[in-house]
């Protein structure tokens, strides 16, 4: 079944001189040639986004579009007309939002946090940035620990709420943050926890001791490319030691005194040495 507004798997049908055409069990659909690959041939499987384009036939491309259908990005508006946006699609074509689907209405140059979707009318894709109603935490579909896909959503007296795998909210803790967040950013994370009413804490970064030994990994590799030795200790300013090492000053004293119990570092003046192997 072919799905607009997703990547699809089809076998090439015939080749023209404008391009080629691709299966779609009936006169098939157009790949232009610009975006055709090297030396394809009848019967190949090609991997293509699907889409109207501004004349309402169905095309497929090869290049990589900033979002498919279901997904919730950050898009930049272009255009603006009475009838709504378009925003850079990062095709040949914008996409629209119709302003019955706008917040507070869209300007050019203008960053939007939107969903893209299908409109089951005219069967083609569109995007809305009315998106908190299609989030829910009534059923959850992940649990404690697991590793999320995370979107910033907006940022509140607590933190901020973040989008979970497109489909939930949960709250990361400003006392969790050790980054600049702006709206849009896309991470990872895992579940902290769950709450009764099924709110849930989110922590960036992997849980657990897979989360020190990663960072035990990282600090190794830094020391060989710093002549083994680095300026930072467990009194360093947690500013300093997230903007050089990406981690807390928790998670860093964790690690270097896990690294010290292995003999793998030792304790310099105002740093930490790499203990060379015997």
């Amino acid at each position: 079944m072919i799905k607009i507004g997703e990547f699809n798997k089809l076998r090439v049908l015939r080749i023209v001189d404008f391009g080629l055409y691709l299966d779609d069990g009936a006169e098939g659909i157009l790949l232009p040639k610009r975006f055709m690959p090297d030396n394809v041939q009848v019967n190949d499987v090609l991997d293509v986004f699907l889409y109207h384009d501004s004349e309402n036939r169905m095309i497929a491309t090869t290049e990589q579009p900033k979002g498919v259908v279901g997904d919730i990005v950050l898009m930049e508006c272009v255009a603006v007309m009475r009838a709504g946006a378009f925003l850079d699609w990062g095709l040949m074509k914008d996409l629209f939002v119709a302003k019955s689907q706008q917040l507070v209405g869209m300007r050019v140059g203008g960053s939007y946090l939107v969903k893209i979707y299908l409109d089951e009318q005219t069967q083609r894709v569109a995007a809305t940035e009315k998106i908190e109603y299609q989030l829910s935490n009534e059923e959850l579909t992940v649990k404690e620990m697991e590793m999320v896909d995370l979107i910033a959503y907006r940022k509140t007296d607590l933190g901020y709420v973040m989008i979970i795998n497109n489909r939930h909210t949960g709250l990361l803790h400003d006392s969790q943050v050790f980054r600049n967040i702006e709206v849009g950013d896309k991470m990872q994370g895992f579940v902290k926890t769950i709450r009764p009413d099924n709110k849930i804490d989110i922590v960036l970064g992997k849980p657990g001791y897979q989360k020190v030994e990663d960072e035990a990994e990282k600090i190794i590799r830094l020391l060989h490319e710093n002549y083994g030795y680095l300026p930072y200790t467990d009194k360093s300013e947690p500013e300093k030691i997230y903007s050089f090492f990406g981690m807390s000053k928790k998670a860093f004293k964790m690690t270097i005194g896990g690294l010290y119990k292995q003999r793998k570092i030792d304790f310099a003046k105002e740093g930490i040495v790499l203990v060379e192997e015997e």
